[in-house]
């Protein structure tokens, strides 16, 4: 991923105040050094300090062929507007301006023994960041250019913080962009929650849904051989705790089908996947569908979200919070706990297992609720702690929003019925929180990721141009 880092001055100070331009200079190499080693894998193109048009339209050519990801302003000091419009219409690309000067605050005794107004003026200019900010919003609040303010100093940390923030919302943002979503099976028939625009989201998030028939998983599951079955097995028992109740006629289905399933998603190149379907009028398909919970949890384990229902929402949803290493589990309302003031939340499956507090269990189910036939399913409770609930939420005017909250997964008696189980406390409580939640207009499914992230969320919906609720 390539940041583009991008100075502004005015050429007329040069002259003026000896010193100044190089002293800004090395402010913003500075920057520079910190960004990069925030993360290895990404560039910075640093084209130092622009400060009159001429150099800006250049500039702005040249970020453009850089394909940069975003641009960071740093205001160096006062500059012109005319040294920043031309430059981010050309690269269009996501503007963070940074409004960050030297120090927290101009060291006023030193300063006024300067004595010398002309040194105390260029003195001054060093710290004068804040001058163009009121500017450049002014421009691109006219031009309707989208751009995001951080100010504070060079040794604020909280400065740097934020920074960090936006680099990681650029970087799931630029996976997000090259995932290839697929979609196996159909709808949920009548969950009108879960139906969605295709064409909406792939221009909102841009990225690509692959279309996958039932039939080209049938034909992995039939080549699926005795030695990787055998393999896969021995993954079952190392990633999960095997209930002694769990039938090997049963396991050894599951792992073929979970082989099946990892084929498919290479040969499809797969970043994550929804998937629904029933088969009850071909067998074949309804053997393959209903031993399908394992082999879906290893994947969502391991980097490939996948969500049930074909909630391709939801999925997206989990995929951000994989992105992120805070894992992503499909849940929905399971029912409130109204002398305790909490929310029961879980699903049969798949889920998340490195957000489990401990191992996930494997354990058989006589019946799964609502859907066709018998096989084995998934019991766990996210680990005690801070959570972030995230859903995307596709609003009656056609808009996308993410829609977000921040609770905790708190201890007490689950329901232990072979699915995904936690109890969650919310500062608002739990009828309230769930009359806020619902009134926002979500599909009933949502991603469950450990910590607090909602801030980092709320960027990358900015990047996404999408709306943002935090309840």
């Amino acid at each position: 991923m390539k940041i583009g880092l991008y100075g502004i001055g005015l050429d007329t100070y040069w002259s003026q105040f000896e010193g100044l331009n190089e002293r800004l200079q090395g402010y913003q190499l500075s920057i520079a050094d910190r960004i990069s080693n925030m993360d290895k894998e990404m560039e910075v193109v640093n084209t130092g300090i622009v400060d009159n048009p001429i150099k800006a339209r250049e500039v702005g050519d040249f970020l453009s062929e850089q394909n940069v990801e975003a641009i960071f302003l740093y205001i160096s000091t006062y500059a012109l507007s005319s040294t920043v419009l031309p430059v981010v219409q050309k690269a269009k690309v996501p503007v963070i301006v940074l409004s960050i000067q030297p120090t927290k605050a101009i060291d006023y005794e030193s300063f006024n023994a300067l004595g010398d107004r002309g040194k105390m003026t260029g003195e001054w200019l060093a710290y004068c960041q804040a001058c163009s900010a009121p500017e450049i919003a002014s421009v691109f609040n006219r031009a309707k250019i989208d751009y995001h303010l951080i100010t504070g100093s060079l040794d604020d940390e909280s400065v740097w913080d934020e920074i960090k923030d936006w680099l990681e919302a650029l970087k799931v943002a630029s996976i997000l962009r090259d995932t290839r979503v697929g979609l196996l099976g159909h709808y949920y028939g009548g969950m009108l929650d879960v139906y969605t625009d295709l064409t909406k989201l792939s221009s909102v998030f841009g990225c690509h849904f692959e279309i996958i028939e039932m039939s080209t998983l049938h034909k992995y599951f039939n080549e699926a051989d005795d030695t990787q079955i055998r393999e896969k097995l021995k993954q079952f028992h190392k990633d999960f705790i095997v209930d002694p109740q769990c039938e090997e006629e049963e396991l050894s289905r599951a792992a073929k089908t979970s082989v099946a399933l990892e084929k498919l998603v290479s040969n499809r190149q797969l970043g994550c996947m929804a998937y629904y379907y029933e088969g009850s009028d071909d067998k074949r398909y309804e053997n393959i569908v209903t031993s399908v919970i394992p082999g879906n949890t290893l994947l969502t384990m391991h980097g490939v979200p996948i969500a049930g229902e074909y909630e391709v929402k939801n999925v997206i949803a989990m995929k951000i919070m994989d992105i992120m290493g805070i894992g992503g589990s499909f849940s929905e309302f399971y029912s409130l706990d109204l002398n305790d003031d909490i929310i029961l939340l879980g699903h049969d499956g798949p889920a998340h297992a490195k957000i489990a507090d401990g191992k996930v269990k494997l354990v058989p189910l006589p019946v799964y609720h609502g859907k066709p036939g018998k096989g084995l399913s998934i019991q766990m409770s996210v680990k005690y702690g801070p959570v972030t609930l995230l859903s995307i939420v596709e609003e009656g005017d056609g808009k996308v929003k993410f829609l977000v909250a921040e609770g905790e997964s708190v201890p007490g008696p689950v329901l232990n019925i072979g699915n995904t189980n936690s109890r969650y406390k919310f500062s608002i409580g739990a009828k309230k929180f769930l009359k806020e939640w619902s009134e926002n207009g979500p599909a009933h499914h949502m991603a469950i990721g450990v910590g607090h992230v909602a801030e980092k969320i709320e960027k990358l919906a900015k990047i996404f141009n999408a709306v943002y609720y935090k309840i």
